[in-house]
């Protein structure tokens, strides 16, 4: 009885959930790579031609007004990802959406990409964000290409459904009987077998084998989704650290002063501390506002791995450092959760682990649709002979 119950309630969310869950997975397969992908498929966008290894960028305000002036009025840029590299472009970026509206081409106002040389202060490529291929991968991901709206909310309540599925197909999945055929049937496929047969088991083996992975991206899209689980996975996880780790008090340093601009400065600083650092990034504020900060990654693909510091526009010094390595537990999952979610945090190896677990949760809601549709053809054909039956006896009579 228990059993049947857990049955409908895995075949219901599967029949109810199946598209979206096989869009978010064949879109993370896409999404897995598109650091590698954007760099080889927009080299004209991402790297410089002629490189002079001694040259040093020019100041942040100077690349910054050049990257303003290549967009339209009423465009502002907010953001500055800067790449180390001497071959590399800097990326400013110009962002404004509408939260309510219907519709990706509507929830983006605007969505400026603008890759600069830092050294010339030259502009190589605007981009439109807004239908860059990536960028469609990505909010087909997060919301269905509806908007933040209602396609995160789509997308949040199928992630959650489907992390139920995922624990109702254990029950589903487990051997009657641990021995003979039942057990090889449930960790093995039979290629010999007839293909309804084939199908089921398909959908049986691969579940079982990629339901770690399913559980791991279930989670960490819940963490995206639903602030108040993202609260409460943190503390519990912050729980199991019993010694609290103490941040590094950093005393106020006062910067060097190439340039009259502070924000110049605090890049100048930057650079020089974290010679090593392959990404920083940069939330520009408003100019009222007294503090900004940057954050130093020490691996341009993973996230989770940075410094923070943060600085004082007034008095020109840098006031604080917030590394992700002096993070508790919980925290220091809250700061990986992309990179988990995304199979970066190990790089290569991971990311193939990803994709691969990725693609065996694209083949669950096919393989599950397709049992599906084969026992309702199957009670479809049963209950029409049922149907025949009766009515010849009924001409008998």
């Amino acid at each position: 009885m228990i059993k049947s119950s857990i049955l409908w309630l895995h075949k219901w969310l599967g029949i109810i959930t199946g598209i979206i869950v096989l869009i978010l997975s064949l879109s993370g397969c896409v999404y897995t790579f598109q650091d590698e992908l954007k760099l080889w498929a927009y080299p004209e966008k991402y790297f410089i031609k002629d490189t002079v290894q001694t040259a040093s960028p020019l100041p942040l305000s100077t690349l910054l007004s050049s990257a303003q002036h290549s967009l339209e009025k009423g465009q502002k840029i907010t953001r500055v990802d800067l790449y180390p590299a001497k071959d590399r472009t800097w990326v400013f970026r110009a962002m404004k959406t509408d939260d309510s509206a219907f519709g990706h081409w509507n929830y983006y106002i605007y969505y400026k990409r603008v890759f600069v040389n830092p050294y010339t202060g030259s502009v190589q490529q605007v981009e439109d964000a807004k239908t860059e291929f990536f960028q469609l991968v990505l909010q087909l991901h997060l919301n269905l290409l509806l908007g933040k709206k209602y396609g995160h909310t789509l997308v949040s309540w199928s992630v959650a459904l489907f992390a139920l599925i995922l624990l109702s197909g254990v029950v589903l999945w487990w051997p009657k009987k641990w021995k003979g055929k039942n057990l090889r049937r449930s960790f093995w496929i039979d290629t010999k077998v007839k293909w309804k047969r084939l199908n089921h088991d398909l959908h049986n083996v691969v579940g079982f084998y990629c339901l770690f992975f399913a559980l791991v991206f279930a989670i960490t899209g819940l963490v995206f989704a639903f602030p108040a689980f993202k609260k409460n996975y943190i503390a519990a996880f912050n729980l199991l650290q019993t010694k609290e780790r103490v941040q590094q008090k950093h005393t106020s340093t006062a910067l060097p002063a190439p340039y009259l601009n502070v924000q110049d400065n605090a890049l100048v600083y930057s650079l020089q501390q974290y010679p090593q650092a392959e990404m920083l990034s940069i939330r520009l504020k408003k100019d009222t506002v007294r503090e900004m900060d940057i954050q130093v990654r020490r691996y341009e693909t993973r996230s989770g791995v940075f410094d923070w510091l943060y600085f004082d526009k007034k008095e020109g010094s840098l006031k604080e450092i917030k590394s992700s390595s002096q993070l508790r537990y919980g925290d220091k999952l809250s700061a990986l959760n992309f990179d988990i979610h995304t199979g970066s945090i190990g790089g290569m190896g991971t990311k193939i682990i990803a994709f691969m677990a990725s693609l065996c949760c694209a083949s669950l809601p096919v393989t599950g649709y397709i049992i599906w549709f084969n026992k309702n053809k199957k009670r479809k054909k049963k209950a029409k002979k049922k149907s025949y039956q009766h009515h010849v006896d009924k001409c008998c009579e």
